[in-house]
């Protein structure tokens, strides 16, 4: 184990915000990890595990104790079917997702097709239940490998025991800080057939007489979430952030009623997409957009992205308290005008 010492942050997140680390140690392996709870343990110092940093937002003043990045690598394909007739994959938390993705749709196996180009690390899609396009990692995740901080010990978590809902988990709700993730298993489908459910990608495919297959759908996503200026480009002004910053609010029937009461009375109408209608889900790029916060909306060194409204992103030379103000100038909005309180969507570290 390699331990460093007063380490920048900010180039480990794709915001590039953010103090340093007072230790640092990458793991690239389990007895990494090991060694690592262990000296931070020893020294009675706080823990942060990192995974691909894009989806963080760091304090200035950084961390006072071990930041853990994980990188263990590999991705390992069973050579026979589960019980249901899908393949499954063992993936190193250290992976990136993208790659996995890309990975899985030229073995013509479905099920991530539609969450290729969202940036990060495999050991971070079980914590929020990464989801896009009309799929979530929970369709897939078949069991968890993670290690317990209570008794040091590595387990296996199956789908259930991870407690999966929207955006959430027990990995960052009532198991929060207990496990650091070493790998995950997806259980992918042998069709090779794509899902096309979202509305914007119905519209990309809209007059084809044939469907199309996994790479094409994967394209289509990657180009949807460039445009939104969520795909990492290198120079893209845009790209500096932590991706979507607020979550889409899950409402009760009285709650949503009241929103849709409060749209009408200014002559508009709450949009409802098919994929969030089930659960009373309300976009939270609508809400801010119509609380006076625009595309390209400015404040100093950051802003709005200009692609996506739910993007705050570094203008350059930003600092981490900068970011909290607008985010919570747009809470203090929307909530002022829609009765609805957005909840943010990145882990706050050091704050």
């Amino acid at each position: 184990m390699l331990l460093q010492e007063n380490v920048s942050l900010a180039l480990l997140t794709t915001l590039r915000i953010g103090g340093p680390a007072r230790f640092f140690v990458e793991a690239k392996s389990t007895d990494d990890v090991r060694e690592a709870v262990t000296f931070a343990q020893s020294r009675n110092v706080s823990l942060f595990v990192l995974g691909g940093g894009s989806n963080l937002v760091v304090s200035d003043a950084g961390w006072p104790g071990l930041v853990l990045k994980v990188a263990i690598l590999g991705i390992e394909q069973d050579s026979a079917q589960d019980d249901d007739g899908r393949i499954v994959f063992h993936v190193g938390a250290g992976e990136s997702w993208d790659r996995f993705v890309s990975h899985a749709v030229v073995a013509r196996r479905a099920g991530v097709e539609c969450l290729s180009g969202i940036p990060g690390s495999v050991g971070g899609t079980p914590v929020q239940n990464v989801g896009a396009y009309g799929q979530e990692v929970s369709e897939t995740i078949a069991s968890v490998e993670a290690f317990d901080l209570k008794d040091g010990q590595v387990r296996e978590l199956c789908r259930e025991a991870c407690g999966f809902s929207y955006r959430t988990s027990i990995f960052n709700t009532s198991e929060r800080g207990r496990f650091i993730i070493l790998s995950v298993s997806y259980a992918l489908a042998p069709t090779g057939e794509p899902r096309i459910v979202y509305t914007d990608l119905k519209r990309h495919f809209a007059g084809r007489e044939t469907p199309p297959n996994l790479a094409e759908v994967r394209e289509a996503v990657r180009h949807i979430r460039a445009l939104k200026g969520m795909l990492i480009v290198a120079g893209d002004p845009d790209c500096q952030s932590a991706g979507s910053f607020f979550k889409n609010p899950v409402l009760l029937e009285e709650q949503h009623e009241e929103l849709k009461k409060r749209a009408s009375a200014r002559g508009l109408t709450v949009p409802s997409y098919p994929a969030l209608e089930t659960r009373r889900k309300v976009s939270a790029a609508w809400l801010v957009e119509h609380s006076g916060f625009n595309r390209g909306y400015g404040s100093g060194h950051v802003g709005i992205s200009s692609k996506h409204a739910l993007a705050i992103v570094n203008r350059g030379g930003a600092s981490a308290a900068e970011v909290l103000a607008l985010k919570e100038q747009i809470q203090h909005r929307v909530e002022e005008i829609w009765g609805v309180r957005l909840e943010p969507e990145p882990v706050m570290v050091g704050f």
